[in-house]
């Protein structure tokens, strides 16, 4: 299998890192940046023999060393720094993104496309557009991400290891991000009956802010450690032919009664791709935010056509 990530930022090179560490794939990393791929690849090259991976991994600035590829990772694009919001980037990132999909897909015709940068959900959409896929084939990550912050961040305040927690975020990556304190637990017992209602916002509120805390910490450059391994999850899900079922942003065409839109929901991955929209039992009130959600994601992607 092989895979293209498309941007040699920080988050491009550890999700080339984990995917070589796990042995899913060979990798091409590719970026604008003279020599900058090149260099990362011979780093990765020289790790191999310590970490016990084999080192396929290339580095290119041409789009030719891409074609064959089975998935696409794109990761490229500006990062958002203190004080931007991820809607700040829709115009210059808009950009980027139609000219990757451009310059991947002639050599990649049935790859599968994984989108990364920000913002997520009209990124997605825009990645469909452009590359005329079919929808399956083409989602973001988002979910995963947001579900492991909000797994850490009640394991941290309940004293407990993240591997016993169970939690899922839907809808957008941002402000409409749904949780949903039904549907999480802690070894097996309802969240809601570990903690307080007014807690239980407070854990929420910091996921939906999570981002934009380790944006405020670094002072320059965004997330990368956390976003490289969600994204690697969704690639050995596609890599193993899991069928396992992790949250996406999806194309969603009357599941939850949401017609044609991207928007986060739980979604079972295969070697094709997404294989299924998992429709989880909501309340009126999830359901309704759900939707709500979105609707916000389809006017924003209206918005694109103004760029």
């Amino acid at each position: 299998m092989k895979v293209t990530v498309v941007g040699s930022g920080f988050v491009g090179q550890t999700t080339a890192m984990r995917i070589l560490e796990k042995g899913l794939a060979e990798v091409c990393l590719i970026d604008i940046i003279e020599d900058k791929p090149q260099g990362i690849a011979l780093d990765l090259k020289e790790a191999a023999p310590v970490e016990g991976y084999e080192p396929l991994v290339t580095g290119t600035n041409d789009y030719a060393d891409t074609a064959g590829s089975d998935v696409v990772v794109i990761t490229a694009g500006f990062p958002r720094q203190p004080g931007m919001s991820r809607m700040d980037l829709l115009g210059k990132n808009a950009a980027i993104m139609s000219a990757v999909v451009a310059s991947v897909v002639p050599g990649s015709p049935g790859a599968i496309l994984i989108v990364v940068s920000n913002p997520l959900d009209e990124m997605t959409y825009l990645a469909a557009e452009r590359s005329g896929f079919p929808r399956e084939r083409v989602f973001g990550m988002a979910g995963v991400l947001d579900s492991a912050r909000l797994r850490f961040f009640i394991a941290e305040e309940l004293h407990v290891s993240p591997n016993v927690v169970e939690a899922m975020t839907l809808g957008s990556h941002g402000d409409s991000m749904v949780a949903l304190p039904r549907h999480a637990s802690v070894k097996g017992l309802p969240l809601p009956d570990l903690v307080d209602r007014g807690t239980l916002e407070r854990l929420f509120q910091r996921t939906r802010d999570g981002g934009a805390e380790v944006v405020a910490l670094l002072k320059s450059g965004s997330a990368y450690y956390a976003p490289s391994a969600s994204v690697t999850a969704m690639v050995r899900a596609i890599a193993t032919d899991s069928h396992e079922i992790l949250p996406v942003c999806a194309w969603v065409s009357g599941q939850y009664g949401i017609e044609d839109v991207y928007v986060g929901v739980p979604a079972r991955l295969g070697s094709k791709g997404v294989e299924e929209i998992v429709e989880l039992d909501l309340n009126n009130d999830e359901l309704a935010k759900l939707r709500e959600a979105a609707e916000g994601i389809r006017a924003k992607c209206l918005d694109l056509a103004n760029l």
